[in-house]
């Protein structure tokens, strides 16, 4: 008999993980993609992914979903990565065949299907517009910024970084600070001056916003960060060993993802059911934006007699100790929220849940992972080897880890599809 998913604890069983999936009457895999299914990069431009892998999802089809703060769509959206992917085939082809990523990007307000058709339910024109012009506000102020004090930096250095950290996304315009890491790597004071500035950038920009009269509309989300204070993110520092935030979104309100786990959910529930239990109209931008009170809106119209065992899968979670005697850890990170939902979720509705953590510490992006990796048949991951990422107190439960990073995920993912296949088959 398959082990529960809920009685794995920091687990290496990848095997017995995959046996558990494949006999699941009803299952709903919730994951992030950057550092999950493919590498963490300085340029997200590099970004490739494994067509198997992708064939996996399309094969996974009304059990998975995306759930991302980066998009489908632009020239550094997940799109152009499957059509990469897949560059022998003619133009056309994926959303032909329907191998795009189903599910939710730029946090929960960009929908799309697998055949690439997306939506912004509950955007309006006026905030399309307004976030149309901010990559071009974010090239302006950087450029001087950059060439002058502190950093000094030559014309032509300026013009090459800019293609690189500015990220022209739709409805999430990003700085992506990574490259400057490299770039001032003999003056890590210097990155950290570049922090400061882009966090300046981004108040400079909700100011814009409030004199538009959008003043409701957006809000800035860091990753990594050290969690949330008065409703504000809280910025990692850098260190000399750890990057700390290097993604600043310019995001809309309501694109956080613990919103999209109810808004996929409530999909879920009309392909199985045919009913919304949210509404059709349900979206990001009309939901609740505090954890408990999306926890309670699912528990008062989800019956938990159909609710499906939820995976939330992601790589971005931190825990950093107390800086002074008294003090509260600061526990963080971008897939933090939406996991934990997906715990709170399983314990009030008795559905097999479960998280699982990938370590993306191996890509170009500093990040905590497990340290040290685990011995040869360790079968566990102990809470030691894990500093960084969680701590004894943390409410956030890691069911299974995968040390191995976006590559081994990505190979369970392709088994899985193939024993649902054959299941479907039988």
């Amino acid at each position: 008999m398959p082990r529960p998913l809920n009685q794995f604890h920091y687990s290496l069983e990848h095997g017995e993980l995959l046996r558990s999936l494949a006999t699941m009457d009803r299952l709903l895999i919730i994951q992030d993609l950057d550092g999950v299914c493919m590498g963490l990069v300085r340029d997200p431009r590099r970004r490739s992914m494994d067509p198997e892998y992708i064939r996996a999802c399309r094969q996974l089809e009304g059990r998975f979903f995306v759930l991302t703060n980066g998009e489908h769509i632009g020239s550094r959206g997940v799109n152009a990565i499957v059509d990469d992917a897949f560059g022998e085939e003619p133009e056309g082809w994926a959303a032909n065949e329907g191998v795009y990523l189903p599910g939710l990007a730029a946090g929960g307000v960009q929908l799309q299907d697998r055949f690439g058709r997306v939506s912004h339910p509950g955007v309006s024109g006026r905030e399309l517009a307004f976030l149309d012009s901010v990559p071009g506000l974010m090239v302006e102020t950087l450029r001087t910024a950059l060439m002058g004090p502190p950093f000094g930096l030559a014309p032509e250095q300026v013009e090459g970084l800019l293609e690189v950290i500015v990220l022209d996304n739709a409805v999430s315009p990003t700085l992506n600070i990574g490259a400057l890491r490299e770039r001032f790597a003999d003056s890590p004071q210097r990155f950290r001056d570049a922090q400061a500035m882009a966090q300046q950038l981004m108040q400079q920009l909700l100011a814009r916003a409030r004199d538009a009269g959008l003043g409701e509309s957006f809000f800035v989300h860091l990753a990594p960060n050290l969690g949330s204070r008065d409703g504000r993110e809280q910025l990692k520092p850098a260190t000399d060993t750890d990057m700390g935030t290097t993604d600043f979104q310019f995001m809309l309100r309501g694109a956080i993802k613990e919103v999209g786990v109810l808004v996929l959910l409530n999909q879920y529930f009309f392909v199985e059911t045919g009913e919304y239990p949210l509404g059709a109209e349900f979206n990001a931008r009309s939901a609740p934006q505090a954890r408990p009170e999306l926890l309670a809106l699912a528990q008062r119209h989800f019956d938990p007699a159909l609710m499906p065992g939820i995976v939330g899968v992601g790589d971005t979670v931190t825990s950093s100790p107390p800086v002074e005697s008294g003090a509260a850890w600061s526990r963080g990170g971008s897939d933090r929220g939406f996991l934990t939902l997906v715990q709170e979720l399983g314990d009030f509705s008795a559905s097999d849940n479960a998280v699982l953590f990938v370590d993306s510490s191996g890509g170009e992006l500093d990040r905590p992972g497990v340290n040290p990796p685990p011995a040869p048949g360790a079968d566990r991951v102990p809470l030691s080897a894990l500093a960084g990422i969680t701590d004894p107190g943390d409410p956030l439960k890691l069911n299974v880890i995968f040390p191995g990073g976006h590559l081994q995920y990505s190979e369970m993912m392709i088994a899985l599809a193939r024993l649902w296949r054959e299941r479907d088959t039988a």
